[in-house]
């Protein structure tokens, strides 16, 4: 089968591609002018240049495949306006979609999230059918991935085979940029993690995220979401997880989320004044981290036999990774 992939440059979208050469296909991979191919240097892919704003030209790009595989997102916290992630992450999206259903594609999967989905004030996981709101988002990544979502399944129910997969938080090798959970970790390892809000993550090694995205196009039925995840943590969990993997000593300050978020608000005021400055945490963070992004893989380990690596061994991966790349000591 021959594939084509957006978002191949990237953490999720570079194992997806990983995984689908290894099991045999041919890929054809988007790249965007100016993006870092680090991901795809020395892999036999096909690369075809151009971005998610020419949906005549994806069609193009697209002729033949079989499978495509809609990765591609604009994923940030900080440094782009609204507009930016409206026009990437929904009308990219809906580019993608139509372009495939013009090319005759067999099977799509399309990238959401967990962001996308519902989640419950007690703590306990949710479900693909957790309610969810527009409202209850926060931030505008978190409100145009809900929306790009929204497009998937309608153009769904009008036929087209796309099937949705909403991976949690993943973690492994590969994370060039790194992505805000990559950066937590190296953080720890760089001894620039000083402490910690009460919050809750699910870890997901990435390399389970990319199997779950073959195994949606062999066995996912179109139009169904399923939650590509793996162990619910609290944050202080996993940093005690990386001080015993990593050697580091453990991180012990809890940081009330008052004193997060008005921290977020100078990091954020220092950053325009300093624009090479990242802030470590914005306010939309902060507030994100009220919540406990538990969340339940069970359909997808049932439906699609997605694999369950423990969180500890992703983990290590990862710690792995980061030291033998250079991002820590």
């Amino acid at each position: 089968m021959r594939a084509f992939v957006t978002g191949g440059t990237g953490f999720i979208g570079g194992a997806v591609v990983r995984h689908l050469l290894q099991a045999g296909h041919e890929v054809r991979a988007l790249v965007r002018p100016g993006a870092g191919t680090r991901q795809l240097d020395g892999l036999p892919v096909e690369r075809v240049a151009g971005d998610l704003s020419d949906g005549q030209a994806l069609q193009q790009a697209m002729a033949g495949c079989g499978w495509v595989f809609h990765v591609a997102a604009l994923y940030s916290y900080w440094g782009y306006r609204p507009g930016d992630f409206y026009q990437a992450n929904v009308e990219g999206t809906r580019r993608v979609l139509e372009a495939a259903r013009m090319a005759g594609a067999e099977r799509i999967v399309y990238t959401s999230s967990v962001s996308a989905l519902g989640f419950h004030g007690d703590h306990t996981p949710a479900t693909e059918d957790t309610p969810s709101s527009l409202e209850d988002r926060i931030g505008p990544y978190q409100r145009t991935k809900f929306k790009a979502e929204e497009v998937a399944r309608r153009m769904a129910r009008q036929g087209l085979p796309v099937v949705i997969v909403n991976p949690s938080t993943p973690v492994g090798v590969g994370d060039h940029k790194p992505t805000p959970s990559g950066q937590i970790i190296v953080d720890m390892l760089t001894g620039r993690m000083f402490g910690y809000v009460n919050t809750g993550l699910n870890i997901v090694d990435v390399e389970d995220v990319a199997a779950g995205h073959l195994l949606a196009a062999e066995r996912g039925r179109p139009g169904e979401r399923y939650i590509l995840g793996g162990e619910n943590l609290t944050l202080k969990q996993i940093l005690d997880l990386l001080a015993e993997i990593s050697g580091r000593p453990p991180v012990r300050l809890r940081i009330p989320h008052s004193v997060a978020l008005a921290w977020s608000y100078v990091d954020v005021a220092r950053a325009r004044w300093q624009p090479r400055h990242i802030p470590t945490a914005t306010p939309d963070k902060v507030r994100l981290s009220r919540r406990y992004e538990f969340f339940d893989p069970g359909k997808a380990v049932r439906e699609l036999g997605l694999p369950q690596t423990p969180a500890r061994e992703a983990l290590a991966k990862a710690v792995e990774w980061y030291r033998s790349h250079g991002y820590a000591p």
